[in-house]
């Protein structure tokens, strides 16, 4: 017995890739894409875009940062965006894609600040 070809909904047109990424975020691909036909493929030379972005961060976390770049012999910048990958996609996998908790390592201990670390304490104290 053939198994019948479903139909599929037409895939909208989209002004922007904004537009499209929060369609995508909402929608079940399955009902616009037979992925039965689908063939995996490399886009080795692909860059992802990239977006200029100001950000104030305290003097001191700046310098163990670049210090840390250092002794990985990688641009501070680059380590940077590592960190924020990583931090982005442990949260996503903790919060999941609707923002509920999955866990309760997701949520936040009591004010949910962070202590001070302690070189930092010890500038503080001699002031």
């Amino acid at each position: 017995m053939a198994k019948r070809k479903r139909n599929l909904k037409p895939i909208p047109e989209f002004g922007t890739e904004t537009e499209e990424r929060r369609f995508w975020e909402t929608h079940d691909s399955t009902r616009y894409v037979d992925w039965s036909s689908a063939k995996l493929v490399r886009f080795s030379n692909l860059k992802p875009s990239t977006e200029t972005i100001s950000l104030r961060l305290p003097a001191g976390l700046l310098a163990d940062l670049k210090a840390l770049a250092n002794r990985q012999d990688v641009p501070y910048q680059s380590l940077l965006k590592v960190f924020l990958a990583d931090r982005v996609a442990r949260e996503w996998l903790a919060v999941g894609p609707r923002g509920a908790a999955l866990s309760s390592k997701a949520k936040p201990t009591s004010s949910g600040r962070r202590k001070a670390r302690p070189r930092a304490r010890a500038r503080a104290a001699r002031g």
